[in-house]
């Protein structure tokens, strides 16, 4: 496995977990349930879509599976340690967040590929990224607080889940179009241009 590929697996997991902290830390907006997790999880969405178009579809694949396992054990013990204060807790609510993380995170980014793998050749930029972003996250999340959350042990987490995924989804989608898939298209010109000026050179 070359740097490259190395780099983006320690980038996935670095995501993954800090949008697994994230979404346990619930806030209302403009009276919707939502969590801080919003902000950061569509990242990896833009990531895989740009190794996907820079580098492969297989190359992408490679790195959501080697990035599986470390992300699904990284999340077990991040949420075993802020619901009892300790690691490696064998409990129903950090149980289900970990398997709900490895079960959405794979899900949603093998469709974002398949998704995105589709589009890349159609001649607007942003139709690709924006479609896979789309329905890469909707699956996720709701696939992730569906498995984690319904009929939780966590009363308000119970009981909110539908409508905490639902706006999370609502935010990560806005964050994408606003901010995420514009930063897509910077990065992608950035590598093509480089790429252009090399071949001049050579």
């Amino acid at each position: 496995m070359n740097l490259i590929a190395v780099r983006l697996v320690l980038l996935h997991l670095i995501l993954i977990v800090s949008s697994n902290v994230l979404v346990q830390y619930p806030f209302t907006l403009f009276g919707f349930h939502t969590t801080w997790g919003a902000f950061t999880y569509p990242l990896i969405f833009i990531v895989t879509d740009l190794t996907t178009r820079l580098l492969h579809a297989k190359i992408a694949r490679k790195i959501i599976c080697l990035a599986l396992i470390p992300g699904m054990l990284c999340s077990w013990i991040i949420s075993s340690w802020m619901t009892h204060g300790e690691f490696f807790s064998v409990d129903n609510v950090s149980l289900r967040v970990a398997f709900a993380s490895l079960l959405a995170y794979a899900l949603g980014q093998l469709l974002d590929i398949t998704v995105f793998n589709r589009l890349r050749r159609v001649a607007a930029w942003w139709v690709a990224p924006g479609a896979s972003t789309l329905l890469g996250n909707t699956l996720d999340t709701f696939v992730f607080f569906a498995v984690a959350f319904y009929h939780s042990v966590n009363p308000f987490l119970a009981d909110h889940w539908l409508e905490i995924a639902t706006v999370d989804l609502f935010f990560k989608i806005l964050i994408s179009l606003l901010s995420f898939i514009p930063l897509y298209g910077l990065i992608l010109r950035w590598f093509l241009s480089r790429q252009h000026r090399a071949v001049g050179f050579a």
